[in-house]
């Protein structure tokens, strides 16, 4: 079955907002637990850590969409047009 790459991309997106929610939140609560620990309850490790994980969303995502970019077969527009002469 063929698919669209407007379908794939969709998807591609998709995966890219849930990776950058799960990494936020893990990047907070990986914050959270060194604030308290080892920061005596400052506020920079939870930012640090969210900021860290949303990075580490983008640079994924990143990657993701110019793999999908990169795949797609450019198009010959001169052999179109010579076909269309010879017609």
């Amino acid at each position: 079955m063929a698919t669209w790459v407007e379908d794939e991309i969709g998807r591609k997106w998709d995966r890219c907002f849930t990776d950058a929610i799960f990494k936020f939140g893990g990047g907070i609560l990986l914050g959270g637990v060194f604030s308290l620990f080892f920061f005596k309850r400052r506020k920079w490790p939870v930012i640090t850590g969210a900021s860290f994980g949303l990075g580490m969303a983008y640079s994924n995502c990143q990657e993701d969409l110019n793999s999908t970019i990169r795949q797609q077969k450019s198009r010959n527009c001169s052999k179109l047009d010579e076909a269309k002469q010879s017609s």
